[in-house]
């Protein structure tokens, strides 16, 4: 399922940063334009979390997670016979339904529908093999826009989705709601979930957000503001996708620690990193590989926390509603730190995504004094 979630984020989220600057230059579309049809992909599948999720806790995840390479690829299509730009944005929101019941948010839900606490393991090994979506879709997809165009490319890979995702998906998920179908259902609705835990789940998952959304987006203009070439900008911010995969591996042998001592990990080293890295330009290499193994951390916490703290019941309904932010802040961090650099500067953004970690460091510790009180964390466990 890691393979097919690298297909999944590589022909949505991350396929613009190959794909852009062939689209305007054979087009002519504003920037702002091409950018923010991603902005609306990630705005529309927003909206249908919180839907994906109840259709997921209804029926289960299979058909789900099966349909999302169908809307991909129709999206794709329509996106390579776009010729003008209202068609190009809606090829977006095409491909924002396939997000939303394709990419981590649905397989997390489902993996937790279907194996109850013991999805852990199986969240882990997904997040550890998709850590490798950019450096495996980016290269691929940039060699074949430069050999048959960007709108031939789209159709491969469209057709690529489509022979691959729902097959594949049908063939390795079970069908049903597995731990869902034999557990005490009414019961569990019974019993909410404490309203102080799950906002500070949303809080912390969307301040991470932001965090990740800027440093992917920014990174190499905010480097460049610090006095680096683009080449070596390129270079430095090259070190944070193997720290990112590297910290997820050993992860693996931390499952048996309560997720919330990897959460607290994880957001010090992101704090930590970007502290390193605003504050000493000088160290931005090992700054960058900080950073770089804190937010690979953050991504399985996305899906190992929660489930720690609330019934799988629960843990499907909800993750939809609590990804809601975090998609919304997402679609719109690219817009308001683009703003924030051109009026204030490079040192006003890095003092915003700087305060935004140590805000997280924070709130991870509420929640770890929360949990602890009211004894859903044991001594034993921390």
């Amino acid at each position: 399922m890691g393979w097919l979630q690298i297909l999944a984020w590589g022909g949505s989220f991350f396929l613009m940063a190959v794909m852009a600057d062939p689209i305007m230059k054979e087009t002519g579309w504003p920037s702002p334009w091409v950018f923010g049809a991603v902005s609306l992909g990630i705005l529309v599948s927003a909206v249908l979390a919180p839907l994906t999720s109840r259709l997921i806790s209804r029926w289960g995840g299979r058909i789900v997670l099966a349909s999302s390479g169908l809307f991909m690829a129709i999206g794709l299509f329509i996106m390579a016979s776009s010729t003008s730009l209202p068609l190009f944005l809606c090829a977006w929101a095409v491909i924002g339904v396939g997000m939303a019941l394709g990419l981590y948010d649905s397989l997390l839900a489902t993996s937790g529908g279907l194996y109850g606490e013991r999805a852990g393991s199986a969240i882990t090994g997904i997040t550890l093999i998709s850590g490798f979506a950019t450096t495996l879709v980016w290269p691929v997809v940039a060699l074949a826009i430069e050999h048959f165009g960007w709108r031939s490319t789209c159709l491969a890979y469209g057709c690529l989705l489509l022979v691959t995702v729902a097959p594949l998906y049908l063939w390795v998920l079970p069908g049903g709601l597995g731990v869902l179908a034999k557990s005490n259902a009414p019961y569990e609705k019974a019993v909410s979930v404490d309203g102080r835990v799950y906002l500070l789940l949303t809080t912390i998952f969307a301040v991470g957000a932001v965090i990740m959304t800027v440093m992917s987006v920014h990174l190499i203009a905010l480097l460049q503001g610090q006095g680096y070439s683009l080449a070596i900008a390129v270079g430095l911010s090259a070190l944070v996708g193997p720290s990112q995969v590297g910290s997820r591996f050993l992860q693996v042998f931390a499952r048996k620690h309560h997720p919330i001592g990897i959460t607290l990990i994880s957001a010090v080293l992101i704090a930590a990193g970007l502290m390193l890295v605003a504050l000493a330009p000088a160290a931005s290499a090992v700054g960058l590989v900080i950073f770089g193994a804190g937010n690979g951390l953050r991504a399985i916490i996305r899906g190992v926390l929660p489930l720690a703290l609330m019934s799988p019941w629960h843990y499907v309904l909800l993750m939809g509603r609590m990804a809601r932010p975090s998609l919304i802040v997402q679609a719109l961090t690219p817009l308001v730190g683009g703003y924030i650099m051109q009026t204030s500067g490079v040192a006003s953004v890095w003092v915003g995504v700087c305060s935004l970690a140590v805000l997280n460091v924070v709130l991870v510790c509420g929640l770890m004094r929360l949990i602890r009180v009211g004894g859903a964390l044991s001594p034993a466990d921390s």
